[in-house]
């Protein structure tokens, strides 16, 4: 049953939220359409630019995302103290970067003089912008839109692009938001479309690890990425241009404004996760990888069949069941599907 978003998010529980779009009828017109034989991978290009630089309008970062042929991922941290810093006139000129804006507002950047009732109309305009410009569905449809309108224009076509609405996932704590991170980056080998994460195009990591790797080496067009634990030290590792940055890998002046991992144990953890699902051995994670799991108290034993079913073990939510009945109450509900999951993921408290 759909529901409304606001029983979906809450913002005092979390920031983070895992989206899904998926293209109508679930049809490639974001990659090769083998009947038609259309290449639309161009399309990936679009939806990857946009993702980007709407962070730079909105109080909203990119932790991850993942561009498929049908549908794309994004995982998305809202900054609501972000935005209710910002000044007056700087709500107005972000806002004025996606619509055409109002008249009132218009006379104002002009320098008109208006009257006390057409302030006060104005002020709560801006105050109106403002929460949408740190809202999940204001930045989903900022996305979704303009890009609809593009691909029809290009297929001289008209309805829909998108199937109905974007689902979203919330991700109550630190462990929930590296196996999400993971299942998302991790996507395009599962589907068989690369065989490593750093052959992973259109994704947030193979931005990360190519960003890495010029720094490292700038000169050098192809790499060698088989050793990457050696070829990258923490001091290399500049986050690319909209995506959140890794604690640990930079000097960051709040923890809030990064990803609470090392950035060399994440690659690893996922490079091993990735190489796992291509070959279809579970095994055993290897020591050196276990501890980013103990540390989030993750299950070591679950981790690879969480990574590889996120969306069908914890449907709209995943985190320690204690959170998630508290998530619940904040939106109205008695309780979330997957919570079972939840319960195999997380290690057992010591008693």
């Amino acid at each position: 049953m759909t529901r409304a978003r606001r029983e979906l998010v809450s913002l005092e529980t979390t920031p983070y939220y895992h989206c899904v779009s998926r293209c109508v009828r679930r049809a490639f017109l974001c990659g090769e359409d083998h009947h038609t034989q259309q290449n639309y991978d161009h399309r990936k290009e679009w939806i990857e630019a946009r993702l980007i630089q709407l962070t730079e309008i909105f109080a909203i970062d990119v932790a991850a995302y993942a561009v498929m042929s049908n549908h794309y991922h994004v995982i998305l941290r809202i900054d609501q103290k972000k935005a209710l810093s910002w000044e007056f006139d700087e709500v107005i000129e972000r806002w004025y970067q996606l619509y055409s804006g109002h008249l009132l507002a218009d006379r104002y950047k002009a320098g008109e003089s208006l009257t006390q009732a057409e302030l006060q109309a104005l002020n709560e305009l801006v105050e109106l912008w403002r929460s949408r410009l740190y809202d999940l569905g204001w930045y989903m449809r900022c996305v979704n839109e303009p890009l609809a309108r593009e691909a029809n224009r290009e297929d001289h076509c008209t309805g829909r692009f998108w199937e109905g609405r974007y689902k979203s996932q919330a991700l109550l704590d630190e462990a929930a938001v590296l196996a999400c991170m993971a299942y998302v980056d991790l996507n395009p080998i599962r589907a068989k479309l690369a065989e490593t994460p750093e052959g992973s195009e259109y994704t947030s990591l193979y931005q990360r690890i190519r960003k890495a790797k010029n720094r490292t080496k700038p000169t050098q067009t192809k790499t060698n990425y088989s050793k990457i634990d050696t070829n990258i030290n923490r001091s290399n590792q500049i986050t690319p241009k909209g995506l959140l940055p890794f604690t640990g890998t930079e000097n960051m002046n709040s923890p809030e404004n990064a990803l609470p991992y090392d950035f060399l144990d994440y690659l690893a953890l996922v490079d091993w996760t990735g190489r796992a699902v291509r070959e279809d051995k579970r095994g055993a994670i290897p020591e050196q990888l276990a501890p980013i799991l103990v540390r989030l108290g993750i299950e070591p034993a679950n981790w690879l069949d969480s990574v590889c079913q996120f969306e069908n073990r914890y449907q709209r939510v995943m985190g320690p069941v204690d959170q998630i009945r508290a998530y619940a109450a904040s939106v109205g509900r008695k309780w979330f599907q997957g919570m079972s999951s939840c319960l195999q993921f997380y290690r057992a408290s010591p008693a």
